[in-house]
């Protein structure tokens, strides 16, 4: 059958494809981990995860395709609504719940973007809604787990808050597509939605902070390794004073967020 290119993704931009009800996209040394955890949500009854089917003879992996929408930057109005937001913080939450009977020990993963505290839960780390499938609106599937490593939740709902609330400098979320929105109040979505308690609110504040270190410092490694291809997608993506711009947005609004979350 013919391969039918799909759009979105960063490092693997291009290299994704459809073929018929499988999806192809190039593995990597963790995605034997990757396959053994989406078969063990799956079995624990967690549906909004690509079925793995393999690894082709030609290094590619084979994934069950998922119908739905995608959205890629800069995204659609609808992907931004309050109700879209909600119900891909309550899909990281059943993620989470199908995931606690899965023992990550003695596998291994990518720690690029990987809790900086640590954890036994196996987290996405990636929620972007270019990672998301979603029907009329709602989120029913979550895509691209190669950066899922164990850690904490909390720190995985913070990569998701920095991606889609989002914790961005005014410049930089307008550049991505972003409409003006009342952030604090959709990172307050994010928590009751995913249901954490009072504790997790505080706790999830203090992860945000280890979010936004953890990505900023794999882009400067991108840097100082210094290969052209990534130093040329970083710099199209806002170069790397885009973390310096959202650090200090972070710091001015914080208080705001700390409110919200009460």
């Amino acid at each position: 059958m013919a391969e039918e290119q799909l759009a979105g993704g960063i490092a693997n931009a291009g290299k994704v494809v459809r073929v018929g009800p499988h999806v192809l996209r190039p593995s990597s040394p963790y995605s034997g981990s990757i396959h053994a955890f989406l078969r063990a949500v799956k079995d624990a009854g967690f549906e909004g995860a690509p079925t793995p089917i393999g690894i082709d003879e030609d290094g590619r992996e084979r994934l069950g395709f998922i119908e739905g929408e995608v959205p890629v930057a800069p995204y659609p109005v609808w992907s931004q609504s309050g109700t879209a937001l909600a119900s891909v913080a309550r899909l990281l939450r059943g993620l989470h719940d199908a995931a606690r009977g899965f023992a990550p020990q003695g596998l291994t993963w990518n720690d690029g973007l990987a809790d900086p505290a640590g954890g036994t839960l196996v987290c996405h780390n990636d929620v972007e809604l270019s990672n998301v499938v979603f029907r009329d609106g709602i989120a029913v599937a979550l895509l691209d787990f190669e950066f899922a490593a164990p850690g904490r939740p909390v720190y995985d709902l913070a990569q998701l808050a920095r991606l889609c609330v989002p914790i961005e400098d005014d410049f930089d979320q307008h550049r991505i597509g972003w409409l003006p929105a009342d952030r604090p109040a959709r990172l307050r979505l994010v928590a009751d939605a995913y249901g954490l308690d009072r504790d997790g609110r505080a706790e999830l504040l203090t992860a945000i902070d280890d979010a936004l270190a953890r990505i900023e410092a794999a882009a400067r490694r991108t840097i100082n390794k210094g290969d052209p291809n990534t130093v040329a997608r970083l710099n199209r993506t806002g170069g790397i004073e885009k973390y310096t711009r959202r650090r200090h947005w972070w710091t001015t609004h914080h208080d705001q967020f700390t409110a919200a979350l009460r």
